[in-house]
């Protein structure tokens, strides 16, 4: 008999610590939870970078990987300078992805990349890593616009109508510059 006292106390106690480690686990798992970083595809910040501006600065890289990833550093400066205009004008959103994603992903659509229904992931990592070096190199002088002000481009091998409106600011590698 009190064998059974004895393995009934060793199980209670022991469903009484399993109940305590449990709620303890869970405490500190909320905790955990509450103060998570969001998952995201990692991106390259700056010291001085938030985690809000950190979106921010993926989609700037997207943009310019995409339009301009064959075009060197200069290009990519140039379609970033475009987005940031673009941000800075009245008559567009006035955040950089709001931005870059304007018209939803079916055509049309601001940046053809994004609604040509293909994946947006870059494919080519040391070019990724040359728009990310670009986004931080025009973050952190945003005097240097080798657009001169532009708010629109086109590749020259596109013909378009719209662009004989706009006042051209600069033709820089296969892109052609407006205001």
């Amino acid at each position: 008999m009190s064998q059974t006292l004895r393995n009934r106390s060793v199980i209670r106690v022991s469903g009484q610590t399993r109940a305590l480690a449990i709620v303890i686990a869970l405490v500190l798992l909320a905790g955990c939870v509450s103060h998570a970083p969001a998952v995201t595809t990692p991106v390259r910040t700056s010291p001085s970078e938030t985690p809000a501006n950190s979106n921010s600065s993926r989609c700037l890289s997207l943009a310019m990987y995409w339009e301009a990833r064959g075009e060197g550093h200069r290009g990519m400066i140039a379609v970033g300078s475009v987005v940031l205009n673009r941000v800075q004008s009245r008559d567009f959103p006035n955040s950089v992805c709001a931005v870059v994603y304007q018209g939803g992903e079916a055509p049309p659509c601001q940046f053809s990349w994004w609604c040509d229904g293909k994946s947006d992931r870059p494919r080519n990592r040391s070019q990724w890593l040359a728009a990310q070096a670009a986004t931080e190199a025009l973050l952190s002088n945003r005097s240097n616009d080798p657009t001169g002000g532009a708010l629109f481009f086109h590749s020259t091998s596109i013909r378009s109508s719209w662009h004989r409106t706009r006042p051209r600011t600069a033709k820089i590698g296969n892109h052609i510059f407006y205001r």
